[in-house]
């Protein structure tokens, strides 16, 4: 059986993982208007990032969660709920005038047409290199999570990023990179492969899935893959990931999500995991109703960091955020709320080849 641990530089043992990115409220109002008349728009609290660190802590994995805020009593109010998770806040830096903003009509995702973002000239988005102290906060870490909104909400944001990629892997500190992609943040003049090949470069873990690796790290897929076999979604997954090994030397961990539309308003999900030791899968999860897709990926980041950390096999690990992943479907919230016994013991009977 195959620990992950065994194919990484990586010891958790007394230390935390720092989750980076931008806290963002996501407002939810009803397709048809009515929290016009009710005075009741829904709020959720999120950001990719802050979803990764509301699991692990969850889960009871030592977290820190590092973003820029404004010094408002909102601001205050929100460093409390995100404390009041286990989550340490100390890192938090007070800067800037805003938070970031984001409307998302209920049973949406945020990868639709009719998400509307509200971040420009947040904090977090005019963060400036050559202004943050890295030894102060990388102090007592051993991962460090971010993802590829962050360097798409500016090009300050992208060169903060950069700056945090060298201080973390100069000093032996896993990297992992979620490459999400909101085709409505890239608006200063840079595509994802302009900047995401240069930051993917010091990742020891990369998770996504084939089309993502193809618009960020420009790994190809055929053209028109689209309605296939699971297996031939694995088998693709495969050569991608054996390309971003061969143009990223650096990263050994590779993870593919495939989450497909399944009748009116159902989902079909299953993944993958790339290591030099070989390839994994796991179960098809399939559900005809889902309640919410916000957070999922989150949620499986999130699963692979704490089997990880807990030293499961690679198999284990991919089982148990799968499983974590789909859970979340199910959840009307940005982040998991699912206790981490209760995913073990949803994970479906793994299937064979």
């Amino acid at each position: 059986m195959v620990n992950i641990l065994n194919m990484v530089e990586f010891d958790p043992a007394g230390k935390e993982v720092l989750c980076f990115g931008e806290l963002l409220l996501r407002m939810s109002p009803d397709a048809g208007g009515t929290w016009l008349n009710d005075h009741q728009l829904p709020c959720f609290l999120g950001g990719a990032e802050l979803n990764v660190a509301t699991a692990l802590s969850l889960w009871d994995i030592p977290v820190t969660y590092f973003t820029a805020l404004p010094d408002n009593i909102l601001a205050g109010q929100l460093k409390g709920s995100i404390a009041g998770k286990g989550i340490g806040t100390d890192k938090i830096l007070a800067r800037g005038e805003r938070v970031g903003i984001y409307y998302l009509p209920q049973g949406t995702d945020v990868k639709n047409a009719g998400v509307i973002y509200d971040r420009a000239n947040s904090s977090f988005a005019t963060l400036q290199p050559g202004t943050i102290d890295w030894s102060m906060v990388f102090k007592g870490v051993s991962w460090f999570h971010f993802s590829a909104i962050c360097p798409a909400v500016s090009e300050s944001a992208a060169e903060v990023c950069l700056e945090a990629l060298k201080y973390a892997s100069a000093n032996g500190i896993f990297i992992s990179l979620d490459l999400n992609y909101r085709a409505k943040l890239w608006q200063y003049g840079k595509q994802p492969a302009d900047i995401i090949p240069g930051l993917a470069a010091y990742c020891d873990l990369i998770m996504g899935n084939i089309w993502a690796a193809e618009r960020m790290l420009t790994i190809p897929v055929p053209l028109d893959f689209q309605d296939k076999t699971k297996a031939e979604y694995l088998s693709q997954a495969e050569l991608s990931s054996l390309e971003i090994r061969r143009q990223f030397p650096k990263c050994k961990v590779i993870a593919n999500t495939f989450r497909f539309d399944s009748g009116e308003k159902g989902v079909k999900y299953f993944t993958s995991l790339h290591t030099a030791k070989g390839s994994y899968h796991s179960a098809t999860y399939q559900t005809e109703e889902i309640v919410d897709k916000v957070g999922s990926g989150d949620c499986f980041m999130a699963g692979l960091i704490y089997s990880i950390h807990q030293q499961k096999t690679a198999q284990e690990s991919l089982d148990f955020a799968t499983a974590a992943a789909f859970n979340k479907l199910f959840i009307a919230s940005d982040a998991t709320s699912t206790k981490a016994a209760d995913i073990y013991d949803s994970i479906l009977p793994h299937e064979k080849k």
